[in-house]
C-alpha cells in the first residue's frame, strides 16, 4: 500500500492561562518542532511517539510511506486560530498533492480545542476527508486522554488509542495502527464502528493504569479482543476541557457488527459499575511536606504537584510547594521543573557559585500567587539539551533552553531546577542534566500528575499527590 502519514498533536486545558500559537508548534521541546516532507522520518526516528512506531511497523510490512507534516505543542489553553489554520492547511495541502494513496495515517491527540473549534480533531478529519473522499481508509492514533467525539468516530475509519498511563506505549500504539491499516488493505474493506460515551468524568489522577481500577479495566479490554474485533479503545478523557463532548468514551471497530456491539456493551457495563472507585487521595502542601520530612524508608518521597502539571496545560511556574519546603526547612529536597526563562537567564548571567534573588515563578498571573523571592545560590547551569532515558520520554531529544539548579540560602536543603521552556517532570534525565541523582534525594517535588510514575515510582519510598492551586 501507499500510505500518507502525518500528525498534529495538542491537549487543550480550557482553564489554562496561555494559548498555543504557531511558534509553540514550530519550536522543539521534548519532541521535534513542526516538520514537513521527507525530513519527518528522521525527525521522529527512535522516539517513543505513535508516528515513529507506525513508520517502523508499516515499513516492516513492506508498505510505501508518503510524508505529510507532523507537530506537537505542550498542553495549554486553546490553539490559536492562526496556528490551527496554518498547520491544518499545510497538512491537507500536502495530502492533496500526494497523488494516489491507499490509506492515510494521522497521529492526533484527541483533546484539541482551537479558538474556533471545540472538536479540533473532528475538524481536521472533516478537512482530510474532503481531500481523500470516503473510500480511502483514514486510521488515527489517539492519546489515552482523548475526548473522543461522535464526529471523530464517524469520520475516521478507525481510532487506535494508548492503553497505558504513564504513556509508555505511544510507539506501540502507532504500530497497532499500522497493523490495522494493513488488515484493512488485506481485507479490502473497513470495519464497522460502534461508539459510546460514559455518563461521568474521571479525574486525571485516577486514570493511572498501574493500579486499580484502570489496571483491571484494560485487562478486560484486552480479553474482549477476538478475531472479529479489528480494534477496541477506551479513552478515559481529559477533564479540564469545558466542551460539550468532554469525557470518557469507548470505540469499537469490528469485522462483525454483532461482535462489536457485544464488546462495547460488556466494557461499558464494567466501567459504569466501577464509577465510585475512580478516585485518589490528595494532600495539602503543609501535610505532604511534613509527611515527606518524617519518612525513614529508603528512597525519596515524591510529591506530585498535579495542579501545576504542564502535561495537563499548566505553565509549570507555581511555587506553593517550594515555599512550603523552605518554610519547613526540608532536607534533600529538589523541585522540578519551574518554568521561568527570566530567572534562568539571570542565573546564566551570574554564573555558578553566584548569589541572586530572582523573582522565581508565578509568571502566569494565578490569583493570589506571588514569586519566590528568597536569596538563592546558582549551583549548576545547563543548556537544556539532553536525551530522555525513561520509559515514556525514551529517545526524546530535549531542548528546554537555558537551565539552572538553584539552592535556597534560607533552607540549604532545598533546591529548584529552573528551565526556559515547560516540560512535565517525568524523566530522571532532567535531574542528571544538572548533576542531581534522583534516587539520592529525600524529597522530589515533581510537576506531574501520573507520568512521573514510569521513571520515579520504582525509586520512591512513597508517592503523595498534592493539591496546590493551579489550572489542572
Amino acid at each position: 500500500m501507499r500510505i500518507a502519514v502525518g500528525g498534529f498533536q495538542h491537549e487543550t486545558n480550557t482553564f489554562a492561562p496561555s494559548k498555543a500559537g504557531f511558534d509553540a508548534f514550530a519550536q522543539p521541546d521534548a519532541w521535534p518542532g513542526l516538520v514537513r516532507g521527507p525530513e519527518l522520518f528522521d525527525a521522529v526516528a527512535g522516539i517513543n511517539l505513535p508516528i515513529a512506531g507506525f513508520i517502523e511497523a508499516a515499513r516492516g510490512a513492506g508498505h510505501a510511506l508518503h510524508p505529510l507534516s507532523w507537530c506537537s505543542a505542550s498542553p495549554s489553553a486553546e490553539v490559536t486560530r492562526d496556528a490551527f489554520e496554518r498547520i491544518t492547511a499545510g497538512l491537507c495541502d500536502d495530502l492533496a498533492r500526494a497523488g494516489r494513496i491507499d490509506a492515510v495515517y494521522l497521529d492526533l491527540h484527541g483533546a484539541m480545542v482551537s479558538e474556533d473549534h471545540e472538536d479540533g480533531e473532528g475538524e481536521i478529519l472533516r478537512r482530510a476527508r474532503a481531500v481523500v473522499g470516503d473510500d480511502v481508509a483514514v486510521v488515527v492514533s489517539l492519546d489515552l486522554h482523548a475526548n473522543v467525539t461522535r464526529a471523530m468516530a464517524m469520520l475516521a475509519s478507525a481510532l487506535v488509542a494508548y492503553r497505558s498511563y504513564p504513556h509508555v506505549d505511544m510507539a506501540a500504539t502507532g504500530a497497532r495502527a499500522a497493523r490495522l491499516v494493513h488488515d484493512i488493505g488485506a481485507r479490502g474493506r473497513t470495519p464497522v464502528t460502534r461508539f459510546r460515551k460514559l455518563p461521568f468524568m474521571i479525574p486525571v489522577t485516577a486514570q493511572c493504569t498501574l493500579f486499580e481500577p484502570m489496571r483491571s479495566v484494560y485487562a478486560h479490554l484486552a480479553a474482549l479482543e477476538t478475531e472479529a474485533i479489528a480494534g477496541l479503545s477506551f479513552t478515559p478523557g481529559f477533564p479540564p476541557a469545558d466542551i460539550a463532548e468532554c469525557g470518557p468514551a469507548i470505540t469499537v471497530h469490528g469485522w462483525e457488527p454483532a461482535a462489536a456491539e457485544a464488546a462495547l456493551t460488556a466494557l461499558y457495563d464494567d466501567i459504569v459499575a466501577r464509577e465510585a472507585t475512580f478516585r485518589l487521595d490528595l494532600h495539602d502542601p503543609e501535610e505532604a511536606v511534613r509527611r515527606a520530612r518524617a519518612n525513614r524508608l529508603a528512597g525519596p518521597v515524591v510529591l506530585a504537584d498535579t495542579q501545576d502539571n504542564p502535561g495537563a496545560g499548566s505553565n509549570s511556574d507555581t511555587v506553593w510547594l517550594l515555599d512550603e519546603l523552605v518554610r519547613q526547612g526540608a532536607e534533600g529536597a529538589v523541585v522540578a521543573l519551574i518554568n521561568d526563562a527570566e530567572s534562568a537567564a539571570q542565573a546564566q548571567a551570574a554564573g555558578e557559585g553566584a548569589r541572586l534573588s530572582p523573582r522565581l515563578g508565578a509568571k502566569s498571573g494565578l490569583a493570589g500567587h506571588v514569586p519566590f523571592t528568597g536569596e538563592m545560590i546558582v549551583e549548576r547551569l545547563g543548556d537544556g539539551r539532553f536525551t530522555g532515558t525513561g520509559p515514556m520520554w525514551r529517545g526524546a531529544r530535549m531542548q528546554l533552553g537555558p537551565m539552572a539548579l538553584l539552592r535556597s540560602v534560607a533552607a540549604p536543603g532545598v533546591r529548584a531546577i529552573v528551565s526556559s521552556r515547560k516540560l512535565q517532570a517525568a524523566d530522571q534525565s532532567i535531574f542528571r542534566h544538572l548533576g542531581v541523582e534522583p534516587a539520592e534525594q529525600r524529597i522530589l517535588a515533581l510537576k506531574s500528575s501520573v507520568h512521573f510514575r514510569a521513571d520515579f515510582q520504582d525509586i520512591a519510598a512513597e508517592v503523595l499527590v498534592v493539591a496546590a492551586p493551579g489550572p489542572n
